[in-house]
């Protein structure tokens, strides 16, 4: 198991994109997708796709697409497929759940967020808090280490506690916290657990039950998947909500949080997404969940190798300075380059055909209480495609900035 059983040659040979000769570094943003799922999109297009419902075949498919798409979701994350809830990318889905959730606030309810997360596990919670009355309490982190401290969850959920946001890894510095305290904390107060997985699914093999996630938001164009984002719901919590729909629309769990008809091709990319995940451990054997259990952890170990380069090769550089310090983190490496702001570090590299991406990546409020501001820093995103000579390539562009 692991590094042994991950060839990284064949990997890449997955990826018609990777051929162009650019250093993909820019993973945390959204990956490319193998040969596999572009060739089931095209599939599902080429064989005939109908609205859900008709008496037809084309429908007939549509229908298992759907059912396929769930049950590849529910096996990636230890979910149920009934709880599965599709949608166009994780930000649409989080607005339209923290609207329908918070039909049940009021004042005297409170709810709490992170300096840690994406805006978008952030401003939809504090914007539909303010529309109820609701009051927001805020989780900060460590400004030396970029860490969220989970003990300061004891003081921050009470009795008067809804919802608990947090993610399950950083977007920017990759910092993993303890979601399964945050969580056990949440739940003893009543509380609801939101968990951000965008970041943490395509690095490590993912429990949802595990982490004590009431809902847990991914997106599959994250996992080598097309632009299609999920959350994975509890089916008896779900079935205590009510969104607003349309009147003829689907009332069932979870089809009632899905507004408008889905991109059925898309969704087939998806599935097939799921499965080069679980594909990627060579030896791996057994249900689908089972294999993406094993070829995940084998990706993580292989990622974490990969990142001790890359890590190692800056911090050794005296013109760099690295953001977040954690033994728990996703592959993702936020730092900056004495004398450059971060969007020229970006455009050097580019021209050296190494990918990476500048800005607050969305996680404004993390950069602020960094003391980056708007400005951020230089992002470098491993993903299980990356190989050493990637790292080198970087690490060569930053070097020659000093």
């Amino acid at each position: 198991m692991g590094t042994v059983a991950f060839d990284i040659a064949r990997v890449k040979a997955a990826y018609p994109a990777l051929s162009d000769g650019h250093a993909y570094l820019d993973g945390a943003a959204g990956t490319q997708a193998p040969a596999a799922v572009i060739d089931a999109i095209a599939a599902a297009y080429h064989d005939g796709i109908g609205n859900l419902g008709g008496e037809f075949p084309a429908s007939h498919r549509s229908i298992e697409i759907v059912a396929a798409c769930r049950a590849a979701i529910a096996a990636l994350t230890g979910g149920e497929p009934r709880g599965v809830i599709l949608g166009p990318n994780m930000t649409t889905l989080t607005y339209r759940l923290a609207g329908t959730i918070a039909k049940q606030w009021g004042p005297g309810d409170e709810i709490v967020v992170s300096r840690l997360d994406h805006d978008a596990n952030v401003r939809p919670w504090v914007q539909a808090a303010e529309h109820a009355g609701a009051t927001v309490r805020w989780a900060e982190v460590d400004k030396s280490t970029a860490e969220l401290p989970a003990d300061q969850y004891r003081s921050l959920i009470s009795g008067r506690t809804r919802l608990v946001a947090v993610t399950a890894a950083s977007n920017a510095v990759g910092i993993q916290p303890q979601v399964p305290l945050i969580a056990k904390l949440a739940h003893k107060a009543g509380a609801l657990v939101y968990v951000d997985g965008v970041h943490a699914t395509p690095h490590v093999p993912v429990d949802v039950s595990q982490l004590g996630a009431d809902f847990y938001a991914t997106s599959a164009y994250k996992w080598s998947g097309p632009h299609i984002g999920a959350v994975i719901g509890t089916p008896g919590v779900l079935e205590t909500l009510r969104p607003d729909k349309l009147d003829p629309a689907p009332d069932t769990v979870p089809e009632r949080f899905e507004r408008g008809t889905l991109p059925f091709a898309d969704l087939a990319g998806v599935t097939a997404a799921v499965e080069h995940l679980a594909s990627l451990d060579g030896d791996a054997t057994g249900s689908l969940r089972e294999r993406v259990l094993r070829s995940m952890a084998a990706v993580q170990e292989y990622e974490a190798a990969l990142f001790s380069q890359l890590i190692d090769g800056l911090a050794a550089m005296s013109h760099v300075t690295l953001h977040g310090s954690s033994q728990h983190r996703a592959p993702t490496a936020f730092f900056s380059v004495a004398g450059y702001r971060p969007a020229e570090v970006a455009a050097r590299l580019a021209r050296r055909r190494v990918n990476v991406w500048a800005g607050t990546n969305y996680a404004v409020e993390l950069c602020r209480a960094l003391g980056l501001g708007d400005a951020g820093a230089v992002r470098a995103g491993l993903v299980h495609y990356n190989d050493a000579n990637d790292v080198e390539r970087l690490l060569d562009g930053v070097r020659e900035l000093g």
